[in-house]
């Protein structure tokens, strides 16, 4: 019975068998029904997609940097350029072994302690595919040294290509700015592949920033075949970036070249104007960073080194610098004056100072009588306190204004600062008090509140030197049409000139920097403006203490077609420290020669160029502070620095309540001197003067 219940027949076997066969070759059939369809998918459907992914696994893309356009001087001179170099670029994103990979470099690039710090911390800063600039301006045995060790070092790459030059280096810092990669701020607010392509700049400041789109040109690209391993087969297409378009400057680049490096080791800013079109042949800052040290990124010591420079190169002085301008405000008051019926012959007795009330305000010394040329000429403070106390200085404010002080201008990438031309309305509204007579004679001679800037000073200058409304310019052939008519006489200009002739020519406080080139002779006026109190100011003491020296000046005297503003800060006397700078960059437009000569013998006791003497300062900080500067910050850091520096720059601005003690120019002895009785006051000034 057991044998007969466990039998099964041969058709139970084949009717389970053909049940298999159906089930397996149904489920075959699906599968293949399946893979068919998703096969017709794929091959019809989703065609371009799987060709465009095959493609990238047998092509590489690779953008190409575009060419900055140049940036020129006004004869095509290249201020701004770009050069052909090796470089040596880290993408983070694909470092396997970050430490690793900055060893092996450093040892084939001979990168000391410091360099190898300063690549740490670009890359500590870095984000994603981010390029960050190891080495530019490698020669070809270094680039093949690191060619060779390629495969080894995942995420580093090497180039030849472009960077950005500048030929004179620190002299067109704060004019031209400079370059560097795109944070990733700044990726993110443009989202363009280009921004994180290893070689790429962008403007960061001054005109590099203001004409990025037009400088930036167009990107190439390069098409190449690889293996699967990422070998080079062969090249399949190349399109050709398209360089940015140039620029074109009114700056003279000789000339700003000399006015920055005539400077020496002061601090200061030059600004050089054609009077016959307004145009600016100089515009220069000292002392200033080098922005080819820029373009890859600062390093620590590099940063410390201009960050704690108390001469403050971050900053650029002459549009943003603002100083009390002293008495180089004096040719100007004195049109002020004649505007208002002032005769330019009338005589002011100057004792050695001025009478108001129960105050003695000091002159520089005892001029004797004087009319408005020897006012000029001697730069006496009586006549202009004795004249503004007169006519009043809401008189002379506007004047001021209409010559180009407290004024900004349509100037591309200067971002200037005002500064400040008061009166009674300024005054009321910033500190909701009235006018004093005070505040009058202070404002006078460019003291109290008054602030301007060295851009400002030299468009005042060629305003008086040419009789024109003169518009400041700095793109070349694009002239701006003048303002209204100046409402100055030639009589009245002419006295104006004949003063300012006689402070250089005469015996006037600038005849130790006279010149005779060929005939042509040079007008200005020297000034010393206070930026402490009388009893801590002068020469003596911290440089911080010293007053600012200024000088303006035009040239030729009988024909003016250079107008020129030399600001140095704290550097206690017009004459002694401005005059003289003036006087060699007025030679270098007459006779570039004999002024050269002149600057190559002061710069062999300066300790070379600026780039060399900054080269030399750089030595000293690596070895005096190795690796332990503390890091850099990002951009932000660099605009909160010069933020501090604009504060920290601020001129002083004497309270309304406080006597005006100013010296002029060259102090005299008269100034420790006891005040003279009231029967010496000046004869034009009435013996019971209004109390302040």
């Amino acid at each position: 019975m057991l044998g007969e219940s466990s039998h099964v027949s041969s058709g139970t076997l084949k009717n389970s068998f053909e049940r298999r066969s159906f089930l397996i070759g149904g489920l075959q059939t699906a599968v293949g029904v399946l893979l068919a369809a998703r096969i017709g998918w794929i091959a019809l459907v989703q065609n371009e997609k799987y060709t465009t992914a095959s493609e990238s696994n047998r092509v590489n893309l690779t953008l190409i940097p575009p060419r900055r356009g140049a940036i020129l001087d006004r004869r095509g001179a290249q201020l701004a350029s770009n050069r052909v170099e090796f470089r040596i670029d880290i993408i983070p994103e694909r470092l396997v072994d970050k430490d690793r990979t900055v060893a092996t470099l450093g040892s084939l690039l001979g990168f000391d302690p410091v360099q190898i710090q300063d690549l740490q911390d670009k890359l500590d800063k870095a984000h994603g595919y981010q390029p960050i600039e190891v080495i530019s301006g490698l020669e070809s045995k270094d680039f093949d040294k690191v060619l060779v060790r390629l495969p080894e070092m995942t995420g580093v790459v090497a180039h030849q290509g472009f960077t950005r030059w500048y030929p004179t280096g620190p002299s067109v810092a704060h004019l031209v700015g400079y370059v560097g990669p795109a944070t990733a701020k700044e990726y993110e607010k443009e989202r363009n592949p280009l921004l994180v392509t290893p070689g790429f700049k962008i403007g960061k400041d001054g005109l590099e920033k203001y004409y990025e789109g037009l400088l930036r040109g167009q990107p190439g690209a390069q098409r190449v075949e690889v293996t699967a391993s990422g070998k080079f087969v062969r090249d399949l297409e190349r399109r050709d970036d398209v360089p940015g378009k140039s620029i074109r400057l009114t700056i003279d680049g000789p000339l700003q070249d000399y006015a920055s490096r005539r400077i020496g080791l002061e601090s200061a800013a030059v600004v050089v104007i054609d009077c016959l079109t307004g145009e600016i042949v100089a515009l220069t800052s000292m002392p200033a960073f080098d922005p080819n040290g820029f373009a890859g990124g600062i390093g620590r010591l590099q940063w410390k080194m201009l960050n704690e420079d108390d001469h403050i190169p971050l900053l650029n002085k002459a549009v943003r610098g603002l100083y009390p301008p002293g008495s180089t405000m004096k040719p100007m008051a004195t049109l002020a004056l004649q505007l208002h019926g002032v005769d330019p012959d009338e005589r002011v007795g100057c004792p050695g100072g001025y009478r108001l009330g129960s105050r003695y305000f000091r002159c520089d010394a005892v001029h004797g009588s004087v009319d408005m040329r020897q006012a000029i000429e001697h730069s006496c403070n009586t006549y202009f306190w004795s004249m503004a106390h007169r006519v009043g200085y809401d008189a002379i404010a506007p004047v001021a204004k209409m010559l180009g002080l407290g004024q900004e201008f349509d100037l591309p990438g200067t971002n200037q600062r005002y500064g400040t031309i008061p009166d009674a309305a300024w005054k009321m509204r910033r500190y909701k008090q009235e006018w004093s007579a005070a505040d009058s004679l202070n404002a006078s001679i460019g003291q109290g509140y008054v602030s301007v800037s060295p851009l400002q000073l030299a468009v005042m200058t060629a305003r008086i030197a040419s009789g024109k409304n003169l518009t400041p310019s700095l793109l070349f052939g694009k002239k701006l049409p003048p303002g209204p008519d100046l409402p100055f006489t030639p009589e009245m200009l002419q006295v104006t000139h004949d003063g300012m002739f006689d402070v250089v020519n005469g015996s006037g406080t600038g005849t130790g920097s006279r010149i005779d080139i060929g005939g042509i002779k040079m007008a200005g006026k020297t000034g010393t403006a206070q930026v402490k109190a009388l009893v801590t100011r002068g020469h003596f003491g911290d440089w911080k203490g010293r007053d600012h020296a200024l000088f303006v000046c035009y040239a030729p005297a009988d024909a003016p077609r250079y107008a020129m503003s030399v600001v140095v800060e704290h550097g206690t006397f017009g004459a002694r420290a401005a005059a003289p700078i003036a006087k060699d960059v007025m030679t270098f437009l007459f006779d570039p020669a004999t002024a050269l000569e002149r600057l190559h013998q002061l710069e062999s006791s300066w300790g070379g160029t600026p780039a060399e003497r900054m080269a030399s300062k750089y030595r000293s900080f690596v070895s005096q502070y190795g690796t332990s500067a503390p890091k850099v910050g990002d951009d932000e850091a660099v605009k909160n620095a010069i933020k501090k520096a604009d504060e920290a720059q601020a001129p002083i601005e004497t309270p309304s309540n406080a006597p005006a003690t100013t010296r002029a120019e060259e102090p005299a002895e008269v100034a420790n001197a006891a005040p003279p009785s009231p029967a010496q006051t000046p004869s034009s000034v009435p013996s019971q003067a209004p109390q302040p």
